[in-house]
């Protein structure tokens, strides 16, 4: 695997994503969205994951920089960042990347605030042929109707923020619009994919959700198993 940087111009300044690469050339990616705490070790391992997986991973960095060190820092870059913004840094990621890596299957996931952002994105992105999802806000209904993206949305059940009941509103959405998503709830608490926080970490749903999202992405962006 290799790492490089990807240099992003945005209408609210510059900023970079980090970029996985397989050791072959690969013509699918996953754009993966970070949390609330940024571009940090985590994201970048998740984003090596996925170039083990066989694709190139492509995170942008919506906080153009800065890494929450606590969870109130977190909280306030969370609070500060527009929906407009995120949503253009994603764009122009996925436009600087077509042309360097020749991407023709394009996939987004996300955790958290990167959650909302990847959901958000594949209801108004025309081009990404699947999303993944995990514990991210729902979008409201006249915008999650747009949805055409096969989807895999990850909640976890003790999860006090995406809680049970916004689950079911999207259940119930999706039902309504006969939008392609699917609902995986595991019983575990909000973040529970992240392996860096124990206390919310759940190997087991961890595991079970890793395995449920590459089937999902190799199923709609036909990537082999290696």
């Amino acid at each position: 695997m290799k790492s490089e940087a990807l240099n992003l111009d945005t209408s609210r300044g510059p900023t970079t994503a980090y970029v996985a690469r397989p050791r072959t050339e690969v013509d699918a990616a996953v754009v993966l969205i970070h949390e609330g705490w940024g571009i940090n070790d985590h994201i970048r391992d998740l984003a090596g994951r996925y170039a083990k997986e066989g694709y190139l991973c492509i995170a942008p960095d919506l906080y153009r920089g800065k890494v929450a060190k606590n969870t109130e820092e977190a909280g306030a870059l969370m609070k500060a960042l527009a929906i407009d913004d995120g949503l253009e840094t994603i764009r122009k990621a996925i436009e600087v990347a077509g042309e360097p890596y020749e991407i023709k299957h394009l996939a987004i996931t996300g955790y958290c605030m990167g959650g909302t952002f990847a959901l958000r994105a594949a209801c108004e992105f025309p081009e990404l042929k699947a999303a993944a999802p995990f514990y991210g806000d729902i979008p409201q209904e006249s915008v999650l109707a747009g949805l055409k993206a096969p989807t895999l949305f990850i909640a976890g059940k003790r999860d006090a923020w995406i809680n049970p009941e916004k689950v079911n509103l999207l259940k119930e959405i999706a039902a309504r619009h006969n939008l392609p998503v699917e609902v995986l709830s595991y019983d575990a608490d909000h973040a529970f994919f992240n392996d860096t926080r124990p206390q919310v970490y759940d190997p087991d749903a961890a595991v079970d959700a890793w395995r449920r999202v590459l089937e999902h992405f190799r199923k709609h962006l036909g990537v082999s198993a290696p």
